[in-house]
C-alpha cells in the first residue's frame, strides 16, 4: 500500500482523492489514471485500516487529503476533492461540510477554499446529519452511487439533499458498494450478477465526465 502522485506536464486541474476506510489507493488506480491521462495531477494519500470511525479519524482523513495540495503549485488550476465511501465523507469535509459525532459534536476538520467540485462514490455520510451541516457547501456535487450497496445503501446519499449547491446523484443498477474499486479487494467478488469489466469502463468515462 502507498500513496498516489500522478503528474502531468501540461494539467488542466488538480484531483484529490481520498480511498474508503481500508485507506489503500492502489484499489483505484486504474481510475486514478484515467484521470490523469485527462490532464488531471492526482493526490491520493494513504492510511492505516479503519474499523471504527471516531473524530480523530474523520479529522486525519480530512487532513491527509487537504495536504494533498502541499508542494504541488499550480495555484490557479481548478481543484476537485473525490472520494469513495469514507474517503467520500473525507472530500465532502474538505468542500465545506461541517461534520458531527454521534453526541451532536462537532468534529473540527480543515476546509481548502480551492475546491471547486466535490465528485464522491458512495460516499459515507453519516456524519452530516446536524441541523447545519451543509449550509457551507456551495460548490457542484457529484454522487456516483451502486443500488445494491449495502455499505453505504443508495438512500443515505440523500441526506445532501438540502445542501444549497447544484448536486446530482447518479445510480447504477447491479452495482455494489466495493465495485467501485479496480482491482477488487482480495476478499471480494463482484456483485452477482455484474459485469465488472463493463461497468468500470462505462464508470470511469462517467467519472471523468464529472470532473470538469
Amino acid at each position: 500500500m502507498t500513496s498516489i502522485l500522478l503528474t502531468s506536464e501540461d494539467p488542466r486541474g488538480i484531483l484529490l482523492f481520498a480511498p474508503g476506510a481500508a485507506g489503500d489507493p492502489t484499489r483505484y488506480e486504474r481510475l486514478l489514471t484515467s484521470a490523469n491521462e485527462a490532464g488531471f495531477i492526482v493526490a491520493s494519500p494513504e492510511h492505516d485500516l479503519d474499523e471504527t470511525f471516531s473524530d480523530e479519524v474523520v479529522r486525519e482523513r480530512v487532513t491527509a487529503l487537504a495536504a494533498g495540495l502541499e508542494g504541488l503549485g499550480h495555484e490557479d488550476l481548478p481543484v476537485v476533492a473525490a472520494g469513495h465511501s469514507l474517503g467520500g465523507c473525507a472530500a465532502l469535509c474538505l468542500a465545506g461540510v461541517r461534520p458531527r459525532n454521534s453526541q451532536g459534536a462537532v468534529i473540527d476538520v480543515p476546509r481548502e477554499p480551492r475546491v471547486g467540485r466535490v465528485v464522491v462514490l458512495a460516499p459515507a455520510t453519516g456524519w452530516f446529519e446536524g441541523r447545519d451541516a451543509l449550509d457551507d457547501l456551495s460548490v457542484p456535487i457529484t454522487v456516483f452511487i451502486g443500488a445494491k450497496d449495502d455499505v453505504t445503501p443508495p438512500d443515505t446519499a440523500e441526506v445532501l439533499w438540502p445542501a444549497p449547491t447544484w448536486l446530482e446523484l447518479r445510480t447504477y443498477e447491479g452495482v455494489g458498494h466495493f465495485d467501485f474499486m479496480w482491482p477488487l479487494p482480495e476478499n471480494k467478488v463482484p456483485t452477482p450478477g455484474l459485469d465488472h469489466e463493463e461497468f468500470y469502463e462505462r464508470f470511469i468515462a462517467d467519472f471523468v465526465t464529472a470532473l470538469g
